[in-house]
């Protein structure tokens, strides 16, 4: 089968690679669609020691059930899945709080991912989707999930309802945009997205109906935000939500583009700033993410490029020197016929 491999630091390739093997208790899945993530685009970089050269990069999936050893799931089967393999018996599985178990491995870092014609996961992780939710569009399942988590969290912390916020996006990618089409849903009127490409400035604001603006031109306004989404993770983006969260209010952290930098502890004790991180997403989240894309809570999604399996590298190169104007690409490893890969008219 056909595989795109990581190989080196900025070097991702096409290559042969063996049919999975079935194992007790897994499934092999006919991978059907599969997004580029920005922890892709991180490890296409050798920025994640944890994915090393070799590895099948990819965890945004949507497929169909090849092969199962799980009496519980039959051949044919359309599925998304949890990327996080996870153990069920610690404390945090225990809690429905599965994103954090001790014991996590994942697709795509610690074994290989969905950037292939087929991959192998265990049953229990891979869930349903219905019949009229479209395969590409179930491929977004991951990274909505996450704005979905990320949201959720958020509210809870949140002094009052979330549709009387005022609320501030820092970021335009897939994250920054699900989130706000997301928020949208739940009611916001007032917000605001801050993204440095132009292309996708206007892209989002066609999308969503909500304004974006350029933060180097127009950064935003100090206190100025009830609640605030990082979808970045920057040095200079923590600096600009510290700066633009009002006292009292919420920030949330989503993006990890640089590790560490120093953030305004001094405004986060005095304004009694909640700073909140988010990882991923449960399994419980996954499965109200497909019931969500499938009542079109997220909008019809027609913004996603696709291009074939094929053209990995050069999506990879594309997204790497920022000449893609779409949040999401999303690679299809058996589409037979290049033009398929051509980018959404939205």
């Amino acid at each position: 089968m056909k595989a795109l491999v990581y190989t080196a630091p900025n070097e991702v390739h096409l290559l042969d690679r063996s049919y999975p093997d079935l194992a007790e208790g897994e499934a092999i899945v006919r991978i059907e669609a599969v997004g580029i993530c920005g922890s892709d685009m991180h490890a296409f970089r050798g920025h994640d020691p944890r994915r090393k050269p070799g590895l099948v990069l990819g965890h945004e999936f949507s497929g169909v059930v090849a092969e199962s050893a799980d009496k519980t799931l039959r051949s044919g089967t359309r599925v998304t899945g949890n990327p996080l393999i996870v153990c069920g018996r610690c404390e945090y599985c225990r809690q429905g709080r599965d994103n954090l178990c001790a014991h996590r491995t994942m697709v795509g870092m610690t074994r290989p991912g969905a950037f292939a014609e087929y991959m192998s996961i265990p049953a229990a992780a891979l869930i349903p989707i219905p019949d009229d939710l479209d395969l590409t569009k179930a491929a977004l399942t991951e990274p909505a999930a996450t704005a979905l988590h990320a949201v959720n969290l958020s509210v809870r912390q949140l002094a009052k309802p979330l549709a009387d916020c005022r609320v501030l996006i820092l970021g335009g990618g897939a994250i920054g945009l699900l989130s706000t089409l997301l928020l949208k849903g739940r009611g916001v009127t007032r917000l605001d997205v801050a993204e440095v490409n132009s292309e996708r400035r206007m892209r989002l604001q066609a999308v969503s109906g909500y304004p974006a603006h350029d933060p180097r031109e127009t950064p935003p306004a100090e206190s100025s935000a009830d609640y605030v989404i990082d979808a970045v993770g920057s040095a200079a983006t923590r600096k600009a939500a510290l700066h633009a969260v009002r006292p009292g209010g919420v920030v949330m952290h989503i993006g990890l583009q640089d590790w560490a930098s120093e953030i305004d502890m001094r405004k986060l004790t005095l304004a009694e700033i909640a700073l909140l991180g988010t990882y991923t997403y449960s399994t419980a989240d996954l499965r109200e993410t497909v019931r969500a894309l499938a009542g079109g809570d997220f909008g019809d999604l027609s913004w996603i490029e696709t291009r074939p399996l094929s053209e990995g590298p050069a999506a990879f190169a594309d997204l790497h020197h920022a000449r893609v104007s779409s949040a999401k690409i999303v690679l299809l490893p058996h589409a037979a016929d290049p033009r398929i890969g051509a980018a959404s008219a939205c």
